[in-house]
């Protein structure tokens, strides 16, 4: 019998961990600006989470998530940038330097964080959420910068897409239409 007990607490533990945060919106960050939010402040729009970098193979992706904002952000739709350095050190060292680099570079006007940790033992407790939230797509670690979270309107993870997705791609594209209707 103490045998299942040890077994079962801390089994309850990592369930009650786990089951804190029904959706995004409980998440609190800090802005690229310094400024703390919650994602609660996006509540009812749709929501494109992405890891993003400035010195990858990717980082053109900048403009696609840009014009892809531009193109719904009038029907309820966000992207919103996580500056990471988690893979190869692809990310510049201050959050100035990052804005400065977007929007003279890429036109960036869409929210953009302060640089984030999305993989490894420092993980933002919003990305270890999203990499182990169920979707029809694939879980766990992001294995490298632009990976794509779609979040529905409800705060949930509804997709996710991998680096190699272009924004502009049919499959992204017409999973945003889908989740603005």
């Amino acid at each position: 019998m103490k045998i299942i007990t040890l077994v079962l607490i801390p089994f309850l533990f990592m369930t009650a961990k786990t089951d804190s945060s029904d959706n995004v919106y409980n998440f609190e960050l800090s802005a690229i600006d310094g400024k703390n939010l919650t994602l609660e402040e996006f509540k009812g729009d749709v929501l494109l989470i992405v890891n993003t970098a400035s010195k990858c193979g990717f980082t053109p992706q900048y403009k696609e998530l840009q014009l892809l904002h531009d193109k719904y952000s009038d029907q309820g739709f966000k992207v919103l940038g996580f500056p990471a350095g988690n893979f190869g050190g692809q990310e510049l060292d201050s959050d100035d330097e990052i804005l400065e680099f977007c929007e003279i570079n890429y036109g960036v006007n869409f929210p953009l964080f302060s640089k984030t940790e999305v993989k490894g033992d420092e993980i933002h407790p919003l990305f270890e959420y999203l990499t182990t939230q169920s979707n029809p797509d694939f879980t766990g670690d992001i294995s490298w910068n632009f990976e794509k979270f779609l979040i529905d309107r409800e705060g949930n993870l509804i997709r996710r897409f991998k680096s190699r997705t272009s924004p502009e791609s049919a499959e992204l594209v017409d999973a945003v239409k889908a989740s603005i209707k």
